[in-house]
């Protein structure tokens, strides 16, 4: 532990010796500090921003926070979007935003069971399904769509577990790396997880969202966050992460060392982040062909309407290029 901590504090004055120098760079996250957030943190404490010229500030989000409108707003250089959609649907309102990299290869949606009651996907047709708002205007319209799930099944999720724990014929929405370890805790049984990236629900997720004139007249300034986010997110799940966990608790004191533990351990065994393209492309990979499916998708649901350009939502100018591939293998001894 002693080695770690020394090292974790030459990582901050390292880090804190270059960002005198260097661009202020502030990046809005869309809730509260978290594991999920790791990659970020990491190249924050680590210097990895510092060393290509970015003095970066991470700006936590939260119920009451609308970092998004900061950004549009020129208040914050970053924001940390949620998928895919939310940048389809900026183009289609005429807001300068895009999409430049996306952090998670796969959404960590989910819908959670009691163990064993269901066989399959399909099976959870059959039960009352505690879905959120947003969840409902959104995944849930594909679940319909491709599924066959009825509004009729759905009930309002309130972000309290106890309805489903209480009751075997329902499923409850969460993330991967959050809401089954609240239900271990809480109910005292490890519920059953189906994953909706894994069914067909395609999205990117946890993506760099800039505007479209920071991306046009700070090229290098958007290269060096990309880049130091993909090898952040390498260092956070294959390296030593104990100074970014402390940054994450230290902005979330709620944030416990077992949760953080189970999120990162989740955010591996799903592939949440290193999974598809981000396997030979490098963390933060995308393409138009998946982007084009998943739109045809959320039109056919009737999420999205027609006739969006897309392609004037996200760039693949900055991501591809193979950053942290070979630093993943050093790490794992490879």
């Amino acid at each position: 532990m002693l080695k770690t901590a020394v090292s974790a504090a030459a990582l901050s004055l390292i880090a804190a010796a270059a960002s005198a120098q260097n661009t202020p760079w502030r990046f809005g996250t869309n809730w509260v500090a978290q594991a999920e957030h790791g990659g970020f943190y990491q190249s924050m404490v680590d210097g990895t921003y510092a060393a290509c010229g970015l003095d970066v500030t991470i700006v936590p989000g939260g119920p009451q926070v609308n970092n998004r409108a900061l950004m549009i707003a020129g208040r914050l250089e970053g924001f940390m979007g949620g998928n895919t959609m939310e940048a389809f649907d900026a183009v289609r309102e005429d807001i300068p935003i895009m999409i430049v990299a996306a952090a998670f290869q796969k959404e960590p949606q989910v819908i959670l069971t009691h163990p064993g009651v269901a066989k399959e996907f399909t099976d959870l047709k059959d039960m009352k399904l505690l879905i959120g708002d947003a969840g409902y205007a959104s995944y849930y319209q594909w679940m319909i769509s491709k599924f066959g799930f009825t509004a009729d099944q759905r009930r309002p999720y309130t972000f309290n577990a106890a309805p489903f724990i209480a009751d075997m014929n329902s499923g409850q929405q969460g993330y991967v790396t959050s809401e089954p370890f609240a239900i271990e805790r809480e109910g005292g049984f490890k519920p059953d997880v189906w994953v909706l990236a894994d069914l067909g629900f395609e999205t990117y997720s946890t993506t760099i969202e800039l505007k479209r004139e920071t991306v046009e007249t700070m090229p290098e300034a958007v290269k060096c966050f990309v880049d130091g986010t993909a090898l952040g997110w390498v260092n956070f799940l294959y390296g030593d992460n104990a100074a970014a966990i402390a940054r994450i608790q230290a902005d979330n004191p709620d944030m416990s060392d077992e949760q953080i533990a189970f999120s990162i351990n989740a955010l591996k065994e799903y592939g949440i982040v290193d999974s598809g393209d981000a396997l030979t492309m490098g963390i933060g990979a995308m393409n138009a062909e998946r982007m084009a499916r998943f739109y045809a998708e959320m039109v056919s649901a009737g999420v999205l309407p027609a006739g969006i350009d897309i392609e004037r939502a996200y760039s693949l100018d900055f991501v591809n290029k193979g950053v942290g591939l070979e630093l993943k293998k050093k790490l794992m001894g490879q």
